[in-house]
């Protein structure tokens, strides 16, 4: 099994349940929903719940760890590939200007400038 960048390419399933959970988890909704998760487990604790509770509440917020984590190396990733692109469009565009032969290595610098919006 090969792994590739997940910069590389067209937007998978992956790729775009990502962008969307991403999008969700720096919304507020997700920031309350992660401030009752840690009230239940402060509360399972202070209210000396059963132990299979206070694990409930462990495990949950194990799982929003991991999935966060996951969805945190995706993006940064994805960033990382981004802005090496635009680097590599700038030092074309540069190396040919010298050269007098722009015009092509400054159209894929527009390209790598507009990147942001398909990242």
């Amino acid at each position: 099994m090969v792994v590739q960048h997940p910069a590389k390419g067209g937007k998978g399933r992956f790729e775009r349940f990502s962008e969307a959970a991403s999008n969700f988890t720096s919304s507020l909704a997700f920031y309350v929903l992660c401030l009752v998760l840690v009230a239940f487990f402060i509360a399972a604790h202070a209210a000396e719940l059963a132990v299979p509770w206070m694990l409930l509440a462990g495990d949950l917020m194990t799982c929003v760890t991991l999935l966060l984590l996951a969805l945190l190396k995706n993006a940064e990733r994805r960033a990382e590939h981004a802005i090496q692109r635009k680097l590599d469009a700038i030092a074309t565009a540069l190396l040919e200007q010298d050269e007098g032969e722009a015009r092509k290595a400054q159209e894929d610098l527009r390209r790598a400038i507009r990147m942001e919006e398909e990242v």
